[in-house]
């Protein structure tokens, strides 16, 4: 297995581009995130570097003079590692990797590292490997640097060329084999899934760091790791629940990001699946961030990726305990009221309004309105229960309150 880097305050500069995709506000919130994401991996950030590019230079993402402004700072400073907010093709890595002589690594990469951190199932650190090995493999060729100079012709074909083909050939019958490994517990998770009966399965979605094991901790009063870290949650964990008397399964699973790498969505299948087979989802959003909207926007276009993006779903805004909304001067008339003004009582009157009862406003960490979080989930769970099996409507109250008040 590709082995975990644990890296220690290592000195990273940031690198973001601004293009007609995205403008000089939406990279700074990308480069915030990158940093985050940096911290999380062991890193620190000292500087950024962001430029304007309509065409992107296809030998090393940014312009020449801006590449030399970095490779100076990089020498002064001795930076360990510069990363990019884009994915970068293994040719610009080669060409950045020359000129700058440090590490050069891209979004994907950092996200994998991560993921490499925090697996802790041998389940996880198999989907992790068979990300790695995927991102990896058209990348070989730049890890055989001391065969830059080989031609090929009569007399000129040795080891160098085989020793790239027999690495290739290695990754690919590795990744072969990790994806027969992969199948096989598939399987086997597939079984677990159908042993746990009929019982409603209700799972945690949500951006990374939005406080869904925080929450899971709370209604399951179970010991789920939460971190103020980016995919504190690898593993998907589930818990049997019970609500008044009634039982129902709780997933919580792992956390999406804006540009999830293609490879772990395809390696985390099943923990995917969870999402899949769930009867409910509780969308948890970070109504704190300054940009919770885009952060729902990423989470549906992955639901919509895994074909779940119609399933029955409640908005749950957490974090109110931490937002806080601008304020303006009564003297000011000059600034523009925009989202950023808005209180949490404006916010239920605009899009979410028409969310209706199905949008829940709580803080997970402090405990304020969990009754009304628990009212809600046990009636969306008895409706489906309900369905599943008519001869039990009698068991359960048509709410909490007259459960808890027998």
């Amino acid at each position: 297995m590709i082995e975990k880097n644990t890296i220690e305050h290592e000195k990273a500069v940031l690198i973001g581009v601004i293009n007609r995709e995205q403008n000089e506000e939406k990279v700074t919130e990308y480069l915030d995130e990158l940093e985050f994401l940096t911290y999380t991996a062991g890193g620190e950030v000292i500087k950024r570097f962001v430029q304007r590019v309509d065409v992107p230079n296809p030998k090393t993402l940014i312009g020449s003079g801006k590449m030399l402004e970095v490779e100076e700072f990089v020498k002064e400073n001795k930076v360990g590692s510069v990363i990019f907010d884009d994915e970068l093709t293994p040719a610009q890595q080669r060409n950045i990797e020359k000129q700058l002589r440090c590490k050069i690594v891209d979004r994907t990469s950092l996200i994998l590292d991560i993921f490499a951190q925090r697996a802790q199932t041998s389940y996880a650190r198999t989907q992790v490997e068979l990300a790695q090995y995927e991102y990896l493999l058209p990348r070989l060729t730049g890890l055989w640097t001391h065969l830059e100079r080989q031609r090929g012709g009569i007399g000129m074909r040795g080891p160098g060329e085989t020793e790239i083909e027999t690495d290739r050939r290695i990754v690919r019958d590795r990744i072969t084999l990790l994806k027969k490994k992969l199948e096989k517990i598939d399987r086997q998770m597939e079984t677990q899934r159908g042993n746990r009966g009929a019982l409603v399965r209700v799972a945690l979605v949500g951006y990374t760091n939005v406080g869904k094991s925080t929450l899971m901790n709370v209604i399951s009063k179970s010991e789920v790791f939460a971190e103020n870290k980016l995919f504190a949650t690898l593993d998907t964990t589930v818990r049997k629940v019970v609500l008044g008397n009634l039982p129902f399964l709780l997933s919580d699973t792992v956390g999406f990001i804006r540009k999830l790498p293609t490879q772990l969505v395809e390696s985390f299948k099943s923990t995917l699946d969870e999402v899949r087979e769930a009867d409910l989802l509780l969308h948890v959003v970070d109504i704190s961030h300054p940009q919770f909207e885009e952060h729902i926007e990423s989470v549906n276009q992955i639901l919509d990726e895994i074909h779940s993006a119609d399933k029955n779903t409640i908005m749950v805004f957490n974090k109110i305990d931490k937002y806080k909304h601008a304020e303006i001067d009564e003297d000011d008339l000059v600034t523009e009221r925009t989202e950023r003004h808005f209180t949490i009582e404006e916010w239920k009157r605009t899009w979410m309004q028409r969310v209706g009862d199905k949008a829940l406003f709580i803080s997970a960490l402090n405990k304020e309105n969990l009754d009304e979080f628990r009212k809600r989930v046990y009636n969306e769970v008895r409706d489906i229960h309900v369905t599943r099996f008519p001869y039990n409507n009698f068991l359960y109250p048509e709410n909490l309150d007259e459960y808890q008040s027998q």
